[in-house]
């Protein structure tokens, strides 16, 4: 069985003292391989270090973080664009529109994500996408024909039931991690019946663990744990969610193995 951890940031500081075995951990946990998107700027070089440290098993993504758009997003776009330019990626990410804590910056986000999405474009690159608070904004703005043809996840999925049809309908994927396994979060029952063709596994680490871990950092090894909530929300082999997840991952984000 092999299992992918689509989003995960092993590139922070909660990870430095013990790296190697965060990934044997995983590695042991069926979980191979590792999308490690970056926020802005100043992780982009720790992002590349780590993925250099595991050019087999680690692949990056570079975007902008819609929580580190501010005044100056002009500039950390241009440092984006210059990273294309120069360096191999596997996606642009993550990226998106956050209005949960603040939405002062909410235009300059909007200029951002399409900035990226056109950048996406031009380098034939899938696109991560965050959104929070903003599922309304976000669909509005991909409905511009100008973004056809783009692939999208929508990392750490929070929408309702009728937005993950319509996404899905629209060929985008959905990121599903550990919130899947929240009580009262409702993602479950989204999970439950929407084809697993549309679902990637991934853990946010080290944020958002699943049931029984939360309140503790989460980890790529929790990917194991996701797919099997899910299995039994199913009813259906661990093997099954692993394999199809797995594959529309791989698809997705173009990883050979």
């Amino acid at each position: 069985m092999i299992l992918i951890d689509s989003h995960t940031h092993l590139y922070l500081e909660e990870f430095d003292s013990d790296i190697h075995a965060v990934i044997k951990r995983a590695e042991e946990a069926d979980v191979k391989y590792f999308v490690i998107p970056n926020v802005d700027s100043t992780t982009i070089e720790p992002m590349m270090k780590l993925c250099n440290q595991f050019q087999k098993t680690c692949f990056p993504a570079i975007g902008l973080h819609p929580q580190s758009v501010k005044e100056n997003f002009r500039d950390e776009l241009q440092v984006m664009e210059s990273w294309l330019e120069k360096e191999k990626f596997i996606a642009i990410g993550e990226v998106g529109i956050d209005l949960y804590w603040d939405k002062t910056f909410l235009s300059q986000q909007i200029e951002t994500l399409k900035f990226q999405l056109l950048l996406a474009k031009k380098f034939e690159l899938p696109v991560i996408i965050h959104s929070r608070n903003a599922m309304n904004e976000i669909i509005q703005i991909l409905k511009d024909k100008i973004f056809d043809g783009i692939k999208i996840v929508f990392h750490c999925y929070s929408g309702s039931f009728e937005q993950a049809e319509y996404l899905t309908g629209k060929g985008y994927k959905l990121g599903i991690g550990g919130v899947v396994t929240y009580k009262n979060s409702g993602l479950a029952k989204i999970v439950k019946v929407l084809p697993l063709e549309h679902i990637f596994l991934e853990t946010d680490a080290p944020y958002l663990p699943p049931v029984p871990y939360r309140g503790q950092r989460n980890e790529s090894a929790y990917i194991r744990t996701i797919a099997e909530f899910i299995a039994q929300l199913r009813s259906c082999p661990v093997e099954e969610v692993a394999a199809i997840t797995t594959s529309n991952a791989k698809e997705f984000f173009k990883i050979l193995f």
